[in-house]
């Protein structure tokens, strides 16, 4: 698999861009009884980050004291009021509520999560104002979160509905060996069934395929697709979607050119290390894509919402309420969260001006994939 997100690429690109301004990633609290504060605090701690990035932190100084205090991390932040005022070299906090919130570590709480969602909503009107580059969210609590102005499943509902522009989410996983996207994310399993229709699952492939190229810089990406039911459906004797629904948009895709193959039965396909021929993999539903990429991520994950105008990343874990509070929470996944939207929005950038003012194509590359010719595809709308 072709792997262009690494910390080593990004010290290249680094030194490449020294004399351009450093991206701006702003970055949200999350649930403010759970790791996110601890997290970003402790990767803070250490000044590497802040020579790749000028970070902003949505939250409370109140809320970022409590926490460095109390779990002993002893990391300064420059409290600001407006995004625009943040420094180079210093971890910017952006007040975003004046008002003191109790933490109770480890608790659900409906403060908790009024206090993530002021933190959302300001940075998302921020990315609006076009105050910073890419946006990392700290994790929230789906429950706490829930009031009359958020009614979504998760943050990537939400972007969608508030950054998308019409356009639809799509969510991948990854790290450095293997990228999962979903073609059904929140949903209970008493319904992933129905929600895979052929129209659903061409529009992921696709926005996945353009992903591929334009945020990873992969050329003619393989996707490997999987299938909803046991043994792929054991020929219609465990279920009908992989012969009504999945094979036929799969044909579909490849009579235009794009690589896409399967479906595949996902116990033998992680199992057999088959993923390690594909730049991404397809599965039907959360936990069919999930499980085994933490399993085979070990903390290295990073989640991505493809397809939207914002980069967007997160760490690849929740709120974490089991250990909030005991200071032995991991800040690997956000650091690599956060190399992660710097060098994607590089991408999408060094992309867009590629593609700029192309020349006209004169032939066609017939170079031979397997039995399938590696067609230019057509390519989504920015």
């Amino acid at each position: 698999m072709n792997d262009t997100l690494s910390t080593e690429n990004l010290s290249e690109n680094v030194q490449t861009e020294a004399a351009a301004p450093l991206p701006r990633i702003g970055i949200t609290g999350g649930d403010t009884n759970g790791i996110g504060y601890e997290i970003v605090l402790k990767a803070f701690a250490e000044p590497a980050l802040l020579e790749i990035c000028t970070p902003i932190l949505y939250g409370s100084p109140r809320t970022a004291a409590y926490h460095s205090k109390g779990l002993n991390i002893d990391t300064k932040f420059h409290i600001i009021d407006n995004a625009a005022d943040a420094r180079e070299g210093e971890l910017n906090l952006l007040t975003c509520f004046e008002e003191e919130v109790k933490v109770e570590f480890g608790k659900p709480s409906p403060e908790a999560g009024r206090a993530a969602l002021l933190s959302l909503e300001r940075a998302c009107s921020d990315y609006r104002e076009g105050l910073f580059d890419a946006l990392v969210t700290g994790p929230i609590h789906k429950s706490s979160i829930q009031c009359d102005t958020f009614r979504f499943a998760g943050h990537t509902e939400y972007l969608q509905d508030r950054l998308g522009d019409g356009r639809e989410a799509l969510m991948i996983l990854f790290n450095h060996h293997l990228r999962v996207a979903l073609a059904t994310t929140h949903l209970p399993v008493s319904r992933i069934s129905e929600a895979i229709t052929p129209e659903r699952l061409e529009e992921r492939l696709r926005t996945f395929f353009a992903s591929l190229t334009h945020d990873f810089l992969v050329s003619a990406p393989r996707i490997a697709v999987l299938g909803l039911n046991p043994h792929n459906g054991d020929d219609g004797m465990m279920g009908h979607e992989e012969k009504e629904v999945i094979r036929p948009v799969i044909e579909k895709l490849v009579a235009e050119g794009l690589q896409c193959f399967g479906p595949y039965s996902a116990d033998g396909f992680f199992g057999g290390a088959h993923y390690q021929q594909f730049d991404g993999v397809l599965a039907m539903y959360h936990d069919q894509g999930l499980a085994p990429f933490k399993a085979l991520a070990g903390g290295s994950g990073v989640n991505f919402t493809a397809g939207l105008p914002v980069v967007r990343t997160s760490p690849d874990h929740g709120t974490a309420y089991d250990i909030a509070g005991r200071g032995v929470a991991s800040e690997a996944s956000l650091r690599q969260a956060i190399y992660a939207a710097i060098d994607l929005s590089r991408n999408r950038r060094r992309d867009s001006e590629a593609r700029k003012n192309p020349l006209e194509k004169l032939y066609h590359d017939r170079r031979e994939d397997g039995e399938r010719s590696r067609h230019a595809h057509p390519r989504r709308a920015e």
